[in-house]
């Protein structure tokens, strides 16, 4: 593999990954406070059509950002209803939510830009770091349009509060033994209500960043599982934060060879290339990369 070949798989693999991890890092954070937030493909899904229907209609994508956002909190605060004050069954509250989403967003698709239309809309644009993005191979990681650092930030950020903050513990206590947050003062469903807003605002960020960010169209379905291989990361990665983000690295990974491996003249069926990633999830969730260790409370409903 040549340097020029090796520069372009990494900048992909980032490029691929991203939306995986603002999804993954969200998820992290439910998890540990409890509760399976099933509905993240829904939320991504959402935050891309709502991403590029703001951006078309405004010209801008900063305010279609915004509007994916805005889409996305309604379908946080009924997931975090159901769950929490319902306390319905989290898995099959989180696939209707999905189900739904999918049908209202292809509705929405075929309406606003046509059954096959495939309308360029207003996006970011790649910026390159000053000199960083001059390095030979490893250039192309700091040629990534600004959601990428964010997204970093944000990963840093959550690493910090989770370890040493208050909040922290009581997220990290929620999906271990609520019962004793309750006994300590803490309110366990603001805890858990707040930990799916935050999942449903890291989703619309990883879904804008498909439409807007990355390919600057809405496609039917463009999500394609991304949500579920953000729920997989951070079973892959047992529930901590860095192996989260190597395992959404993983995938983007293997998402870029898609790519890489035809240009090499590597004659592998695209069929099985397409699954690469949804096999390493399977072996993730069969448990064959190691032993998992899932909060105690988690998907356990909180009865105060």
């Amino acid at each position: 593999m040549t340097a020029e070949l090796i520069a372009v798989f990494l900048g992909s693999t980032i490029r691929l990954a991203v939306p995986l991890l603002f999804a993954a890092t969200g998820e992290l954070v439910s998890e540990r406070a409890g509760v399976v937030n099933m509905s993240l493909e829904g939320m991504m899904l959402m935050g891309a059509f709502a991403g590029a229907v703001g951006a078309a209609l405004t010209g801008s994508p900063m305010l279609g950002l915004a509007a994916a956002i805005l889409a996305v909190l309604p379908i946080a605060f009924v997931q975090a209803g159901l769950t929490n004050v319902l306390r319905a069954n989290q898995i099959v509250t989180g696939i209707g939510i999905n189900i739904l989403v999918l049908g209202l967003t292809t509705l929405g698709y075929r309406q606003m830009f046509g059954e096959r239309s495939r309308a360029t809309i207003p996006g970011f644009d790649a910026w390159s770091t000053p000199l960083l993005s001059n390095l030979p191979v490893i250039g192309p990681l700091f040629q990534q349009i600004w959601l990428a650092w964010l997204g970093l930030a944000i990963i840093c950020a959550v690493a910090y509060v989770l370890a040493c903050t208050g909040l922290g513990i009581s997220i990290r206590a929620a999906g271990e033994d609520p019962q004793a947050v309750a006994k300590s003062g803490a309110n366990v469903t603001a805890v858990r209500h707040g930990a799916i807003i935050f999942t449903g605002v890291m989703a619309a960020l990883g879904g804008a960043f498909l439409s807007i960010g990355d390919i600057h169209t809405f496609t039917e379905g463009m999500t394609n599982g991304a949500g579920y291989l953000a729920i997989v990361a951070v079973i892959f990665g047992n529930w901590r934060l860095w192996r989260t983000v190597f395992a959404c690295l993983l995938f983007g990974a293997a998402t870029a060879l898609q790519f890489q491996l035809p240009a090499l003249g590597v004659q592998i069926p695209n069929a099985l290339l397409i699954m690469m990633p949804y096999l390493l999830a399977f072996l993730a969730v069969a448990g064959l990369v190691g032993r998992q260790t899932a909060p105690r409370a988690l998907a356990q409903p909180f009865w105060p």
